[in-house]
C-alpha cells in the first residue's frame, strides 16, 4: 500500500514541476493584446519594404509586436538600441531565425527557430526591420 502512494506521490510530484517548467511561460503569446514597449515611426515604405512588412507580421509580430515594438511579457522590440547594426550585424537575425536565440539581453526566454522562411524572406524582413530602425533613430 506504501508503495502505491509513493508511487502516486512521484507521478504528482513530476507532474508539478513539468508543469511549472513548461506548461506556463509567460514568454508565450496568449492570445490576447499586449503592451507594446515601444511607440515606432512607421515610414513610408516601397514595394520591397511593405513585402518585407507583410512577411513580418505574419511571422514575426506575434511575439515581436505590430512594427517591431516587442511587446509586455513576450518578445523585445527590435526597433531597439540593442539591435543596431554594430551590435546585432543583418548575419544576427538569419542565425536568429534559423537556430533561434538563447535569451542573453532581455528576461523574456528563448527565442526558437522559425520555420518556413527562405533566405530571400529573411533578406526582406531584415529589410523592413532596419527601414524602421532607421526612421526612429537607430543607424
Amino acid at each position: 500500500m506504501q508503495r502505491k502512494l509513493l508511487l502516486v506521490l512521484c507521478v504528482v510530484l513530476i507532474a508539478g514541476a513539468g508543469y511549472l517548467l513548461f506548461g506556463n511561460k509567460s514568454n508565450e503569446p496568449s492570445g490576447e493584446p499586449a503592451q507594446v514597449l515601444v511607440e515606432v515611426v512607421v515610414p513610408p515604405l516601397d514595394a520591397t519594404t511593405k513585402l518585407g512588412e507583410r512577411l513580418f507580421n505574419d511571422n514575426c509580430a506575434s511575439c515581436h509586436g505590430p512594427n517591431a515594438a516587442g511587446q509586455q511579457g513576450v518578445a523585445p522590440p527590435l526597433v531597439h538600441k540593442i539591435y543596431e547594426p554594430s551590435h546585432h550585424a543583418d548575419g544576427a537575425f538569419y542565425l536568429a531565425v534559423k537556430q533561434g536565440v538563447r535569451a542573453h539581453h532581455w528576461t523574456f526566454g528563448d527565442m526558437p527557430p522559425v520555420e518556413g522562411l527562405t533566405q530571400k524572406d529573411v533578406e526582406r524582413i531584415v529589410t523592413y526591420v532596419r527601414l524602421l530602425q532607421r526612421a526612429n533613430g537607430i543607424q
